[in-house]
């Protein structure tokens, strides 16, 4: 109903509006839309992924005083294992805390239990 009602209005208003425009712009992409109305599991917009992005864009600028090569390689390291807990639900200053007051005991074949899908709080 609501795409006919859409296709409805495009010939009552002015075609190079900004409406007229929007209008257009939802009809060429109604079979995405549908998904979503079909589908259950995809999400109506993108904002998780676009959380999950800004803490790289907020960094970028930050990452120019990294001072050398090997400090932006460090930060990149860092920024992957804290995002990576984010991911897993976890929080990555709990998660960090732990694992490193563990690790410096902990037995080398058994470094995954320490990754933060697998992890358990040692208190």
């Amino acid at each position: 109903a609501f795409k006919t009602w859409a296709e409805a209005q495009l010939l009552r208003i002015p075609g190079k509006s900004d409406l007229a425009k929007a209008i257009r712009y939802g009809l060429s992409r109604w079979p995405s839309f549908e998904l979503f109305l079909e589908d259950g599991r995809v999400g109506i917009d993108n904002n998780p992924a676009e959380r999950a992005m800004r803490p790289i864009g907020i960094g970028r600028k930050n990452w120019l005083f990294a001072g050398s090569d090997r400090g932006g390689e460090t930060l990149a390291r860092a920024m992957t294992l804290i995002e990576t807990a984010k991911m897993n639900g976890l929080d990555p200053h709990a998660w960090l805390a732990d694992i490193l007051d563990r690790i410096h005991d902990h037995k080398i074949n058994r470094l995954e239990e320490l990754l933060p899908w697998q992890w358990t709080p040692s208190h």
